[in-house]
């Protein structure tokens, strides 16, 4: 884990392998105590676990390798929210599905709309994309 220069960033690089959700809950967790935000830990934890599960699994397809575009995770307080932004070397959009709550899979991006303020994405300038999600500091 890396934190900016400024007090109100942190970026973590993870590899594209399943243990690396638990470690952006765990550095999720961590960043938002210290920034004195404990309530949001259990909504952003289940929000970056989503998004690093889905960049995991898609962003592990990509064309290109993933250990020239590393998966990352980077949070980001801009007062009054928090920002979580979690980039993969994969160009597929992120769309979400009708939630079918007795399947496994599929319910990802509603879980990241039911629990955020609000989501998207964006396409990066050298390939990939980033999904974001913000969050109220307030809350």
């Amino acid at each position: 884990m890396r934190s900016a220069l400024r007090r109100d960033t942190t970026t973590c690089p993870l590899r594209p392998q399943a243990d690396s959700v638990k470690t952006a809950r765990d550095v999720t967790r961590t960043t938002l105590d210290r920034w004195g935000l404990a309530k949001l830990c259990d909504d952003a934890a289940l929000v970056v676990s989503e998004l690093v599960t889905n960049a995991v699994r898609y962003g592990g397809h990509a064309p290109r390798r993933p250990q020239d575009h590393p998966i990352t995770l980077i949070l980001l307080r801009l007062a009054p929210h928090v920002l979580l932004a979690v980039s993969d070397p994969s160009d597929e959009i992120p769309t979400p599905k009708e939630p079918d709550f007795i399947s496994e899979h599929g319910r990802g991006l509603h879980i990241v709309q039911t629990y955020s303020t609000c989501w998207g994405w964006d396409a990066l300038d050298e390939g990939g994309k980033a999904v974001w999600a913000l969050f109220g500091a307030e809350r």
